[in-house]
């Protein structure tokens, strides 16, 4: 099982420059959340793998907006693969974005194997 790609269409927000009250950015998260276990199953992939995050959106963020826009998600992925928390050493985080067609937002999952050193 050498590579998975999800396609989702989620719209992520940088919370780094919203000015927002606790409850709403709480129930942005959630939704956030909600959205992507919609296309997510449990186990998508084995242990150890390198998950590539891309935000697909008409602009792009600079890189330390890009990767706060994928805390909700890095968060729900990490208990769909079944770990602990999102520093399981297994599983590698990458973040990339993607220039998408007006008012068209998405997020891309990729799921790649990881290389262990015998």
């Amino acid at each position: 099982m050498g590579v998975v790609t999800i396609d989702a269409p989620i719209r992520l927000m940088s919370s780094a420059n919203l000015r927002e009250h606790w409850a709403t950015k709480a129930r942005r998260v959630a939704r956030e959340r909600r959205e992507l276990e919609l296309f997510v199953p449990f186990h998508p992939f084995p242990l150890p793998c390198v998950v590539t995050l891309t935000r697909i959106a008409p602009r792009p963020l600079d890189d330390d907006n890009l990767v706060s826009c994928f805390k909700g998600c890095r968060d729900s992925l990490a208990v769909r693969l079944g770990v602990p928390d999102d520093r399981d050493p297994r599983v590698v985080w990458k973040y990339d974005q993607r220039r998408g067609r007006p008012k068209f937002y998405g997020v891309r999952i990729t799921f790649q194997e990881m290389e262990v050193e015998p």
